[in-house]
């Protein structure tokens, strides 16, 4: 087990997905090795350290999605695609188009 500080989230935006996923799955076998410790009873520090692990792993992970959707976002703004939200109609009366 690693004797890990809180992550930053500022700190993981600086990363690339491969190292944000590794990272991850460190955090994932940390946490479940913490709760093997809190089943055989382990010392109170594990236990509370079962918080920060979760709320890591759950910092990851939101970098991820948000690096994920800004660069699928760059790409759509790049190549000019109409998303599906603007195509949507804005009354029952009108089928797709704007009602302005």
């Amino acid at each position: 087990m690693h004797c890990r500080a809180k992550i930053k989230a500022r700190d993981l935006r600086g990363k690339k997905k491969e190292e944000l996923l590794k990272q991850l799955d460190d955090l994932k076998n940390e946490l479940s090795q913490l709760r093997v410790a809190k089943v055989t009873g382990g010392a109170a520090s594990k236990l509370s350290k079962i918080r920060v692990v979760r709320k890591s792993i759950a910092r990851v992970l939101t970098v991820i999605n948000q690096t994920q959707k800004e660069n699928l976002r760059k790409f759509y703004k790049a190549h000019g695609v109409i998303l599906a939200s603007s195509c949507l109609p804005c009354c029952p009366l009108c089928s797709g188009t704007s009602c302005l």
